[in-house]
């Protein structure tokens, strides 16, 4: 299987597109859940999909087309975080890990000044949680009531990360959570 980043013009020939992906689909583990026409279109004016901070991208499958929407964001920080949505057609199918693992072979080989690749999740989003450490990531933080829910109260955001020394040794480096001690 081989999954593929297709740079989208969120300000053209993928405008319409982008936004039949984002109002279709539910995204349930997002901050916001579902996205109306009015809320996408301003995000693109906004600059969200593409500008010095942001990238986006469809997420290409060698045998299933396009199943998704990638973008790398905080791209002027030095360690930029992603968001990825599965069209909700191919989701719980395993295509997480081979998804992260794409995504860092194109920030580790087209970004060399990057040294960390980091992504966020809430933490009921067990399937992604458990996805991040099949890939490889280690989780790095976990951010009490972190998370806003719509019409309800924060949960926690969990934060995971991959080193490029990781990346390019297939190895996972991992530090003490209780360095301190008692």
């Amino acid at each position: 299987m081989t999954i593929s980043f297709v740079r989208l013009d969120p300000t053209g020939d993928d405008r319409d597109g982008l936004v039949d992906f984002m109002t279709r689909n539910e995204f349930p583990f997002h901050v916001r859940t579902c996205l109306t026409s009015e809320q996408v279109g301003a995000s693109i004016a906004e600059g969200a999909f593409r500008d010095e901070d942001n990238d986006s991208f469809w997420i290409e499958h060698d045998e299933l087309g396009r199943i998704g929407f990638f973008r790398l964001e905080d791209l002027t920080d030095g360690a930029p975080l992603f968001d990825l949505r599965l069209d909700g057609a191919f989701r719980g199918r395993g295509l997480g890990v081979p998804i992260l693992r794409a995504a860092a072979d194109h920030v580790f080989g087209t970004m060399p000044a990057v040294n960390r690749f980091e992504g966020q999740t809430r933490e009921d989003n067990i399937a992604m949680r458990k996805t991040f450490l099949r890939a490889g990531w280690v989780k790095e933080a976990h951010y009490r009531q972190g998370w806003p829910v719509e019409g309800g109260a924060p949960v926690a955001s969990v934060a995971y990360g991959i080193l490029r020394q990781d990346w390019e040794s297939g190895g996972t480096s991992t530090f003490d959570w209780d360095d301190l001690g008692d």
